[in-house]
């Protein structure tokens, strides 16, 4: 096992980690329906992270010249998976903002009587 074998190796099993995460992230934006605790600019960095990843992947595939075994690829894949996954879980922030703010602006119609008056 080689240098760059233990490399890819590494890299493989944090891209598949973040990838395995993601659906939890997703599936809790879904069912909350809110957008409270949740950061898009956080999101919005890791997904640029993605494309630096994906261009990083690119770049070694086209211009490198070197032997790539599976995990080179399984890497590659799982850039790609997590940005798609990481794009929906922010779409699923933007909806969840606009039912907050619904909620919230449905709020100021409600009023509340004093049960003592």
């Amino acid at each position: 096992m080689d240098i760059t074998m233990v490399s890819n190796l590494l890299e493989t099993l944090m891209i598949v980690g973040f990838g395995l995460s993601w659906p939890f992230s997703i599936y809790k934006s879904y069912v909350s329906r809110t957008a409270k605790g949740k950061s898009l600019h956080f999101e919005f960095f890791i997904w640029l992270g993605y494309i630096f990843g994906i261009a990083r992947k690119y770049i070694l595939y086209y211009y490198a010249h070197s032997a790539y075994d599976w995990l080179f690829f399984l890497s590659w894949f799982f850039y790609f998976l997590n940005f798609v996954e990481i794009t929906y879980d922010m779409w699923l922030y933007k909806r969840n903002v606009k039912l907050d703010k619904e909620r919230d602006g449905g709020m100021k119609n409600y009023h509340v009587t004093d049960p003592e008056s």
